[in-house]
């Protein structure tokens, strides 16, 4: 199928694309394509305009600076993936960035557009809220700052506004006693994650200090795992424990919100979350020690 008729436009800078946006009510920001065209040949938008943000490269970027990382709206998975910076410091995110796809979906796809697009099926939601990340994002009346967990709010839905450019991601930086890991039950063809989970540990004199974990694939939003991570904290993590902690899972995922498909019910998604909560969390424990 094809799109219906739009105008194109490029821009040059964070400003001018603010500017587009204001001129073109019901247009929508162009980075790499690979989540926004497939909606748009399939009819499920339609917008008046196209603006492309694709070589601002401003928005393209890994930065450490003490201990916040840094990363730019425009910076490709294949990028995260690569990362030296984040393979050290942001682990779970380099690893999810590295499973997305294809390396055609990697070399094009940035992080701006896929956390735009919030499919529930995604790997980098899940992680940027165990991860605490924090999103920028300018307008015509400045700047502002959102949690990742205030971020995703729907079914493809996010706190973006009409006017909204995304220009980057925030996250401290893991110290050397904390690991992060992601795990996934992927969908043999797309690669999506039927089940996605992503969890952080802070081991502190051989215990667990802080515990996150957060899942993706079973609702339209990335849920936290709240009953696991009270478990988990202030105990020693051993293979009982973390299996006792991970059979918890089923107590934070509401029935009704539960998402099935012709690939795998809500029913199974939900029976077997605990084996990739247990599998994240062990990978998790491994690097934190």
């Amino acid at each position: 199928m094809f799109p219906s008729e739009f105008e194109y436009y490029r821009a040059s800078s964070i400003a001018e694309a603010g500017e587009l946006l204001g001129k073109h009510p019901g247009a929508k920001l162009l980075a790499g394509g690979h989540s926004l065209i497939p909606v748009l040949k399939l009819r499920l938008a339609a917008p008046t305009a196209l603006i492309d943000i694709g070589r601002i490269a401003d928005l393209r970027s890994i930065r450490i600076n003490s201990n916040k990382v840094s990363i730019g709206a425009l910076t490709t998975h294949a990028d995260l993936a690569s990362s030296g910076i984040l393979q050290e410091y942001a682990t779970a995110l380099s690893e999810a960035a590295g499973m997305i796809g294809d390396p055609a979906v990697r070399n094009r796809g940035t992080i701006g557009g896929n956390v735009a697009h919030a499919d529930p099926a995604s790997d980098l939601p899940p992680v940027l809220s165990c991860l605490g990340a924090q999103f920028t994002i300018t307008d015509s009346s400045g700047v502002r700052k959102v949690a990742a967990d205030d971020f995703f709010q729907g079914l493809m839905t996010t706190a973006l506004g009409e006017n909204d450019v995304l220009v980057s991601l925030e996250l401290s930086a893991a110290e050397s006693n904390e690991g992060s890991a992601y795990v996934k039950f992927a969908h043999p063809a797309s690669r999506y994650a039927v089940i996605g989970v992503a969890s952080r540990l802070v081991i502190s004199n051989g215990k667990c200090t802080t515990a996150s974990v957060v899942l993706g694939g079973l609702t339209p939003v990335p849920v936290r795992a709240q009953a696991v991570e009270d478990t988990l904290v202030g105990k020693e993590l051993t293979s009982d424990a973390i299996h006792e902690a991970s059979s918890n899972v089923g107590d934070c995922l509401i029935e009704n919100e539960l998402l099935g498909d012709i690939y795998a019910s809500a029913e199974y998604r939900k029976s077997v979350a605990h084996v990739w909560v247990r599998r994240a969390l062990e990978t998790a424990f491994s690097r934190a020690c």
